[in-house]
């Protein structure tokens, strides 16, 4: 990208090489975690139900178990997004950004050389979660300051553009994760893959951990955020934190977690659950079905910087209710679609899915960093996005399971989909529209409320 002709920060002269090295830095980050995490969800459906489990477990009990352990790092997000966001207000967002990106790096080699059950017993799924509850805690601090680094380094007339970079960058992990599969069942027995294939893929975050932590060592936080740091030390009675977020912010958390509730659901339907329904019910080889996550992949990267872009165009409320409105139909033809088993029909089902999801995932992080002052900003919006995947992502794929089961049929799936949308559908529409809000005018805003309660 040339410098010439980019919008900067004050929305008015080039962009500067800063902004582009932030962008860069939360997109190595965000790729080196969401390559472990898909790597995982991958692998829940594909390996752990078999090797972590004892044997003699039906299919249907041993792939609800194995997404089960994938939900456990769901749970830990939310607390990881708590303690990242704390520190991540006191101390900055590089600090903590590099400190995640390690974490995850380590607790995912280390599930490279996890023992199986057949040589360890029940110790083999009770490490496997302990090292996915501190996978996602890291991943549940990375989200927050990854966003915002960019978010408050941004113009604001273009923010949604620039701080949906963050956000396409989960593609990127997701298709180097699936990339690195595809290699790996396409040149070993199926044998070999269960037996130690799968554990390449996870000894190989190593590298790209070690790429992403130099990156983020070339960048600083930005101006706006220094400032709030140097008054929260300058006026000692001036608090930050997620307790002092839900007291001065209870509606900006609460909008958050209902505009994240569908779209986390979404996600996790279109890229585990698939695999899952594909797998079990259509009867399709796992190599296509990674070949087809890896075209949806490489779609959605490309779209959620142009959804970014319509946002700061359009304003971010229409283009989420958008989104909201069309992943309340998605189950209802992507499973017919799936049902057919034809290679095209299959592909456009998931890639329509990502699509749909890319209206609402690519302007969050914009709304969201433009709920909260920047001295709670970090706590606000990791409060708002990691506690809604408890009860959204989390459990999507392991319910959407139980149903398919239960019912044998994909109906109750869609249903439950378009039950999540509507309720993000309500949040959308009593969002406050914020395109081109200037992140300061925030910061004043908070100032008068402390004033008018005496803390300052």
């Amino acid at each position: 990208m040339s410098t010439q002709h980019d919008t900067g920060p004050a929305g008015s002269g080039p962009v500067t090489t800063g902004l582009k090295r932030v962008v860069a830095a939360s997109m190595a980050g965000t790729v080196v975690e969401w390559y472990e995490f898909f790597l995982y969800a991958t692998a829940a459906t594909l390996v752990f139900n078999k090797v972590f489990f004892a044997e003699g477990t039906s299919e249907a009990a041993g792939l609800i178990a194995a997404l089960l352990t994938y939900a456990v790092g769901f749970v830990a997000r939310p607390l990881g997004g708590v303690v990242f966001g704390h520190f991540g207000d006191k101390h900055g967002r590089k600090k903590l950004l590099q400190f995640a990106i390690l974490l995850v790096g380590v607790v995912t080699f280390l599930m490279g050389c996890l023992p199986t059950y057949a040589q360890i017993g029940v110790w083999a799924p009770i490490l496997l979660v302990l090292l996915r509850f501190l996978q996602g805690f890291a991943v549940g601090g990375e989200w927050g300051g990854a966003v915002l680094l960019v978010a408050e380094h941004s113009p604001n007339k273009d923010r949604a553009f620039w701080a949906s970079w963050p956000q396409a960058a989960v593609p990127v992990g997701n298709m180097l994760a699936t990339v690195v599969l595809l290699v790996l069942t396409g040149t070993l027995s199926d044998e070999a893959f269960l037996s130690w294939g799968w554990r390449v893929a996870f000894w190989l975050s190593a590298v790209v951990v070690l790429i992403g932590y130099y990156i983020r060592t070339k960048v600083t936080d930005a101006p706006i955020f220094v400032e709030a740091q140097q008054e929260v030390e300058r006026v000692k009675a001036v608090s930050y934190g997620v307790f002092e977020v839900l007291k001065r912010y209870p509606r900006g958390v609460f909008t958050a977690m209902g505009l994240r509730f569908a779209e986390n659901i979404m996600y996790y339907l279109v890229v585990t659950f698939s695999i899952v329904y594909l797998k079990t019910h259509v009867g399709a080889d796992t190599s296509d079905i990674l070949w087809w996550l890896l075209a949806a992949h490489a779609v959605h990267f490309l779209v959620i910087p142009q959804v970014g872009r319509l946002s700061d165009r359009y304003g971010r409320r229409p283009v989420y209710i958008v989104g909201a409105i069309l992943a309340a139909t998605w189950g209802f033809f992507a499973f017919p679609m799936m049902n057919t088993g034809d290679y095209l029909l299959i592909m456009a089902a998931v890639i329509l899915g990502l699509m749909i999801h890319a209206l609402m995932y690519a302007p969050q992080p914009a709304i969201m960093a433009e709920m909260f002052p920047t001295r709670m900003r970090y706590s606000g919006v990791s409060l708002g996005y990691q506690v809604t995947s408890i009860v959204a992502g989390s459990l999507a794929p392991a319910i959407a399971t139980w149903l398919l089961d239960r019912f044998g049929t994909w109906v109750p799936i869609a249903v439950y989909l378009a039950g999540a949308a509507a309720i993000t559908l309500v949040a959308a529409l009593f969002n406050r529209e914020t395109n081109g809000l200037d992140l300061k005018t925030l910061d004043e805003a908070d100032r008068e409320q402390l004033a008018k309660a005496g803390v300052l």
